[in-house]
């Protein structure tokens, strides 16, 4: 006899328990083959939702372990190259490798757990438990993106990147792609289990929905006149602060901006300025020298008083600094320490000291970049998060991300957060130019499409005309707070016709 989708929970549930593991650890990693750039297709994204939704055990308990399990197969899978950092002094560090993928991994996919264990308690042992758990699995995703600092890196959405579902985060963002595509894969599931077959005309309309929202989108306008010329010096991460490779490095950065027909602007990346700001004026007018007349953003630190920063200078024809923008969002355990006044007093002072080495910029502006107009400037991590590039002072004309993804090595990491600058780019419809230290570099227009770039691990200048922008998108002027509204809607709505069909004596679990 055929299996049908509604006996698979059964199934499953009847396996030894290393199956019962084995299954949702392959689903979570299925689902985040979507992620990597040699899979042409995210057909395994689907199929891993579908089949997660269709599976969800009828216990609560059961259900938010399931969830966990899930998370930590996609989460350790596409978060692998947080290893990386740990490899750059192996003897001291390497150690640590294994806790950090394990420790990331499973608290990220404490929120998962969530997800399912709440759309267990919503269902009880209906179906609906696949809509709710899309529901739930749409609300924790938004809620990672912003607990303790957040860390959106990593959500499902990002995998549609460069396909034609893209064009949905100028609508809706991120967390609202995540939406769809978990509602999607939840409705799917559930007609599945059900056996209904009017799904498929409706996934049909779902295409025809998005390549409708691809029309009525505009296209990127030309690019504008000015050319900018973005420095990739492929300092490796040992030896970038190392003082026999300090000094060539920054020779060749000089070489680069020197290099062919002058450019309007030219981009050095994070911290490429090997000395603080207050001893870099001898620097500052060599680069200026080397650009010829060009505008130049570095990144550099600086310090001021007991506080040091991670900063981008804007540096004039003189080599003078003409603006300055100092890094707002730190990386939590790698520029600070989160809850630090919490540490301290139980003995784990000493771990504060080691990293919390960096200090909060002030609130962020936009920066009048002659060439570039009115720039945005994110710094690494904050390239990652959808909001950063929202100011109190207007609206921005480019964004600029100037980052060092050397300490993510040469696998998934590089790669997917350039997937995130795109994103950057489609949500507000403005280009983005990003220099990095070992790439990849590139130049993004207002659709989200790289129109120059450089490989990874290569040094090398990009010449490219500066994208135009386009007006600002639904979701720049939105945000999240309709996707917020909705799901607090639809929260509130299932907990009284919960409490309803209780009242009346039904039995909530069928």
């Amino acid at each position: 006899m055929a299996l049908h989708p509604s006996d698979l929970e059964g199934r499953i549930a009847g396996q030894p328990k290393p199956i019962r593991v084995l299954v949702p650890l392959l689903l979570g990693v299925a689902i985040a083959l979507g992620h990597e750039s040699w899979l042409a297709t995210n057909a395994t994204v689907l199929i891993g939702l579908v089949l997660a939704f269709l599976l969800v055990p009828a216990a609560q308990g059961r259900a938010g372990w399931y969830g966990w399990l899930i998370g930590v197969g996609y989460f350790a899978f596409t978060l692998r190259w947080i290893i990386e950092p740990f490899l750059v002094d192996p003897v001291r560090h390497g150690w640590m490798a294994p806790f950090a993928i394990i420790g990331l991994a499973g608290g990220l996919a404490l929120f998962w757990a969530a997800a399912f264990w709440l759309a267990r308690r919503f269902a009880g042992a209906s179906p609906m438990a696949m809509i709710w758990a899309a529901v739930f699995l749409t609300a924790v995703e938004l809620a990672r993106g912003h607990v303790l600092s957040g860390f959106p890196w990593a959500l499902v959405s990002y995998s549609l990147v460069g396909t034609v579902w893209d064009v949905w985060l100028a609508w809706v963002g991120p967390y609202g792609l995540n939406f769809l595509l978990f509602g999607v894969a939840a409705v799917t599931a559930y007609s599945l289990q059900r056996g209904w077959t009017l799904i498929w005309p409706a996934l049909v309309g779902v295409l025809f929905a998005t390549f409708g929202m691809q029309a009525v989108t505009p296209s990127a306008p030309a690019p504008l006149a000015e050319v900018v010329r973005v420095i990739q010096p492929n300092a490796p991460q040992h030896l970038k602060w190392d003082r026999d490779w300090m000094g060539v490095f920054f020779d060749r950065s000089i070489e680069l901006t020197a290099a062919g027909e002058g450019a309007d602007v030219v981009i050095w990346p994070e911290t490429s300025v090997p000395t603080l700001v207050e001893y870099a004026q001898p620097a500052f007018e060599r680069i200026a020298g080397a650009a010829n007349g060009a505008a130049v953003v570095a990144g550099i630190q600086r310090r001021e008083g007991d506080s040091y920063y991670n900063s981008a200078v804007v540096l004039d024809d003189d080599g003078a600094v003409a603006d300055l923008y100092d890094k707002a969002h730190l990386v939590p355990f790698g520029e600070y320490v989160p809850l630090a006044w919490l540490l301290e007093p139980i003995g784990l002072g000493t771990l504060v000291d080691q990293v919390a080495g960096f200090s909060r910029g002030a609130p962020p502006e936009l920066l009048e970049i002659e060439g570039l107009g009115r720039v945005r400037v994110l710094i690494c991590y904050e390239g990652i998060f959808p909001e950063e590039i929202a100011t109190g002072d207007g609206q921005a004309d480019i964004v600029l991300i100037l980052t060092n993804d050397a300490w993510f090595g040469a696998g998934p990491g590089p790669r997917q957060h350039l997937a995130q600058a795109q994103a950057r780019a489609i949500e507000q419809g403005l280009p983005v130019i990003r220099s990095a230290n070992t790439g990849i570099s590139a130049v993004i227009d207002a659709r989200g499409e790289i129109v120059a770039q450089l490989p990874l691990n290569e040094a090398g200048a990009l010449d490219a005309a500066v994208p135009a922008p386009l007006p600002p998108t639904v979701y720049a002027r939105t945000g999240d707070w309709p996707l917020v509204v909705l799901l607090l809607v639809c929260t509130l709505a299932g907990g009284a016709l919960r409490r309803a069909i209780v009242v009346d004596g039904a039995d909530p679990r069928r």
